[in-house]
């Protein structure tokens, strides 16, 4: 019973969280700007040298190939500079930005 109950509570609250944009410690603090790229939307925050764009839309099996293309160039939007490397995973992505 104790067990059921506690499988429930974490997958509610994995649910809950998967909803959400929070930013990675990083970039904690800096309001996300939202741009939406061919279908895409991601909070977009920059901070120095790296960005971040999380992907807030839900989207059937995204592939990380498009998914990367995609955040790279809604950074690339926020930021104005041309994004160098991609890193993470179809939710969220960490660029690199040469400025």
């Amino acid at each position: 019973m104790i067990r059921s109950l506690l499988n429930r509570s974490f997958y509610l609250v994995v649910f809950v969280l998967s909803a959400c944009d929070g930013p990675s410690p990083h970039f904690m603090g800096i309001e996300p700007v939202r741009v939406e790229v061919a279908g895409s939307v991601f909070a977009v925050r920059v901070k120095g040298g790296l960005a971040e764009a999380v992907r807030v839309n839900v989207q059937y099996a995204p592939r990380m190939g498009p998914i990367a293309a995609r955040a790279a160039e809604a950074m690339r939007q926020v930021s104005g500079c041309e994004v160098r490397e991609v890193r993470g995973d179809q939710a969220l992505i960490l660029g690199v930005l040469a400025c």
